[in-house]
């Protein structure tokens, strides 16, 4: 090729919309029928991340403080299983994804962001917390998801939430929504 061409592709290739493909963080997943088939086969719970990736300042945090800590991955890979349930706003999703991550919305309402649900694998709200507050922390997360989930039985993976003697704050509401 010579240089005439290359600089026209690249004028063309400039001139195209602009929009990154959504990446799924390392460990989860955005396909919830998959997940749940896992959840099922593995005998572990399904926890819903409503997030938007690419705007949401407190969903960032939570990932940092929370999502991406080895604590919470340990914890996670023996409980539940992991969905990214996404609304970007510069980020295209594939529309599969976005038809699917709709259709979540629809059933499981989210009033803000970051929005976490615990589902079992029938599809039956076992917990929710809408929002985030900075400075929480893995440990101080899990144990909290521990205390909301204790109340349906022991965990997959065991109960580590009495490791350590904090109290644990009431973020995560337990009134379970039935399963549309």
């Amino acid at each position: 090729m010579n240089t005439k061409s290359l600089l026209s592709l690249a004028v063309i290739a400039c001139a195209l919309p602009s929009f990154a493909r959504a990446e799924v963080p390392k460990g989860w997943t955005d396909n919830y029928a998959q997940a749940v088939e896992t959840a099922k086969a593995e005998k572990k719970y399904v926890l819903l991340d409503f997030t938007g990736s690419d705007w949401c300042g407190f969903c960032k945090i939570l990932d940092k403080e929370v999502f991406s800590t080895p604590h919470f991955q340990s914890w996670a890979k023996k409980n539940v299983v992991l969905v990214q349930v996404d609304f970007p706003h510069q980020t295209q999703l594939s529309p599969e994804v976005k038809t699917q991550n709709d259709g979540l919305m629809s059933k499981y309402p989210a009033k803000g962001f970051p929005t976490i649900l615990v589902l079992d694998t029938n599809g039956k709200e076992l917990a929710r917390e809408s929002g985030y507050h900075p400075g929480t922390g893995a440990p101080v997360y899990v144990r909290t998801l521990e205390t909301a989930l204790k109340k349906f039985g022991p965990l997959p993976g065991g109960n580590t939430a009495n490791v350590g003697a904090v109290a644990v704050p009431s973020i995560f509401k337990t009134t379970p929504r039935p399963a549309n």
